[in-house]
């Protein structure tokens, strides 16, 4: 039932008719400009050689003790007809080569629940950052995670540490489905509260990826939206500086030197350009002074 909807896909959303046309080959383009997956078609067109696997989330109780882990949980509730089942299951996918993602599915029938989760992994894919970012081992090769990562879901905290070529996958057993579909061949993990719950487990590692892709590894090839928006701050930054043109920069000095030109002539005064009052006074002063000391020779 499930090959006959793929086969007979009609998209519904403009991404889909998009990828459906060939405008769209790669799914990297839809991860750089940020829109969302609706149709989980879009990601068997684009991902062929996605690979699946069941999360054993379910258990039931054993003579001795114990629990016996099945691949659903199921859970029951009393109604006038007698008791009805709910039945939940946890899928994870991935290519093995950094592309991976969680879902979960819930109906009455254990494998319409299982087709539901698969398609709700398919819309929640994202990509993984992979390299080598431990100390021990420092080499180019994309076997491990760059830095230590952190995340968290219910009671449930998960740290990841990048670790050395050759040490596997030093984690929990349904981890490692998970870690083997992104891609990931060596890894030191710490978990913290009620791993029991296998459900917040596995979507804890999925919220540490999740938050491992908003941070920016240096060197790191950037897109192209954000190497356009460096180059418009650029050009506004530069329209902003004041420029001045050629000619008022021709005239400036010009008026500058005819300020200087009409203090220069203020200062040096011609002996012409002196009023004959002046000389006048200056007369008077002589005759008076000479009046003065001939008195005090008498």
């Amino acid at each position: 039932m499930y090959e006959e909807r793929t086969t007979l896909w009609i998209p519904k959303t403009d991404l889909g008719r998009e990828v459906f046309e060939g405008k769209i080959l790669s799914i990297d383009e839809i991860f750089e400009t940020g829109r969302k997956i609706k149709e989980p078609q879009i990601v068997d067109k684009l991902l062929p050689n996605l690979k699946s696997d069941v999360i054993f989330i379910g258990g039931s109780p054993g003579k001795g003790g114990g629990i016996k882990r099945t691949p659903t949980k199921r859970t029951a509730r009393m109604h006038r007809s007698g008791r009805r089942y709910n039945i939940v299951a946890l899928v994870v996918i991935g290519n093995g080569d950094g592309y991976f993602g969680v879902g979960k599915g819930e109906s009455s029938e254990h494998r319409e629940a299982i087709r539901k989760a698969t398609e709700n992994a398919k819309l929640n894919i994202i990509p993984i950052k992979r390299g080598c970012g431990s100390w021990e081992c420092a080499c180019s090769e994309k076997h491990s995670l760059p830095f230590r990562i952190e995340g968290s879901e219910g009671s449930v905290k998960v740290v990841l540490k990048p670790a050395p070529k050759g040490i596997g996958l030093c984690i929990n057993d349904e981890a490692k489905k998970a870690m083997r579909l992104a891609g990931i061949a060596d890894i030191w993990c710490k978990s913290f509260g009620n791993t029991g719950t296998r459900s917040n487990y596995i979507i804890a590692i999925f919220n540490a990826f999740k938050e491992m892709n908003r941070m920016k590894i240096p060197g790191e090839a950037m897109p192209e939206e954000e190497k356009e928006e460096k180059k418009t701050k650029k050009k506004k930054a530069e329209t902003k500086k004041e420029i001045i043109p050629e000619e008022t920069i021709e005239e400036a000095p010009k008026e500058n030197k005819k300020k200087t030109k009409k203090k220069k002539a203020k200062k040096q005064v011609p002996e012409e350009a002196i009023a004959p009052e002046a000389e006048a006074e200056s007369e008077e002063e002589i005759a008076e002074e000479n009046i003065e000391n001939s008195e005090a020779g008498e």
